[in-house]
């Protein structure tokens, strides 16, 4: 995967290449919101000779009667696009929600790469599957419980409480540090389990681990199975260094601990791209933890923060290796074979 300065002047034969290699490629951007991340990504294809649009899930439908695939993307008329970004899903009902996820799997059972696939975006907006798979896979995390019995979950803050620690309790599904709160020992004496109705009636319990002094994680962006950029989140709302929570963003060194964990939590979780989230391991300095993985990252904090392009590294990965890996097996498969097993890619153009 090629990386490109944000500032870099264009190398004018190899962008030619580029150009003609991906002309006419067709891109959907999947987002319920449209601004400086979509304008960075639709520029990076355009700059590789690809089209972009952005689509916003919900209005893209299943419907059988539609020739010759069954499912409907705004603006593609009766053909599919060439690939998906998946850069954004917007919250809704139950029923919603999976209709939609239910349109990403549908994508991909037609033969058109999902960056990130529903199978990935599904593991990494649960938190207690990010977790388990975390755990799975070895890689380090704090200990976390996930329960709908709040007399377990009792249970756990008092056991943790007793031995002097605090637990954090997080909405299963939520970003940006929104709904976090810090239960068990403190000054006071106990902080104590909330109702659970505003969680959903789940209780989503990590282990507190303090960040250093000053407080502050790491946030590092994996692409393609490479960690490419990291970043510290210092200060914040209290304790929370989310850049959406005010946490100033400051250049990290992308040292080999720091890049090897990234990179085995989104391998865990089986992601094209991923926004990891890690602190100092106070009990091994060569293994930091993993608090969460981000299926659907924003990168603007850390674009502040790095001379990389990232939107050109995102648009050359899906180009590169994402979309370039399906059209081998697609050709593979026309070689192997008189009747395909899937449309080509030349049919959702027909």
């Amino acid at each position: 995967m090629t990386l490109t300065r944000a500032d870099a002047t264009p190398d004018t034969d190899r962008d030619a290449k580029s150009d003609a290699k991906h002309a006419g490629v067709r891109i959907a951007i999947l987002t319920d919101e449209t601004g400086w991340h979509t304008g960075r990504l639709k520029k990076a294809f355009r700059a590789r000779g690809a089209e972009a649009r952005c689509v916003d899930l919900a209005d893209c439908r299943i419907d059988t009667t539609w020739q010759p695939h069954g499912l409907v993307v705004p603006g593609f008329g009766h053909t599919l696009p060439d690939a998906v970004f998946v850069r954004g899903i917007a919250g809704g009902t139950f029923e919603q929600v999976t209709l939609r996820l239910g349109i990403l799997h549908a994508l991909r059972e037609s033969g058109v790469p999902v960056y990130n696939d529903a199978r990935a975006i599904e593991r990494s907006v649960d938190k207690s599957m990010t977790s388990f798979l975390l755990h799975r896979a070895g890689v380090p995390t704090p200990a976390t419980w996930a329960v709908e019995s709040v007399v377990f979950a009792q249970r756990v803050l008092m056991r943790e409480a007793a031995a002097g620690r605090q637990v954090v309790l997080k909405p299963l599904f939520g970003s940006q540090g929104h709904g976090l709160k810090r239960l068990g020992a403190c000054r006071g004496g106990l902080a104590p389990l909330p109702s659970l109705g505003p969680y959903r009636q789940v209780a989503y319990l990590q282990r507190y681990v303090a960040g250093g002094r000053p407080g502050f994680d790491w946030r590092v962006l994996v692409i393609g199975g490479r960690a490419v950029a990291a970043m510290r989140r210092v200060g914040g709302k209290d304790w929370i260094h989310n850049f959406a929570q005010g946490a100033l963003c400051e250049p990290a060194e992308l040292d080999a601990p720091l890049a090897q964990t990234a990179v085995q939590a989104a391998a865990a979780l089986g992601l094209d791209y991923a926004g990891v989230d890690l602190i100092p391991n106070p009990d091994d300095a060569t293994r930091p933890l993993v608090l969460e993985v981000n299926g659907v990252a924003a990168w603007r904090g850390l674009q502040s923060v790095t001379p990389l392009d990232l939107a050109a590294a995102l648009a050359n990965d899906l180009l590169e290796r994402k979309l370039a890996a399906q059209r081998r097996l697609l050709t593979q498969a026309d070689e192997s074979t008189d009747t395909p097993a899937v449309a080509t890619l030349p049919a959702r153009h027909a």
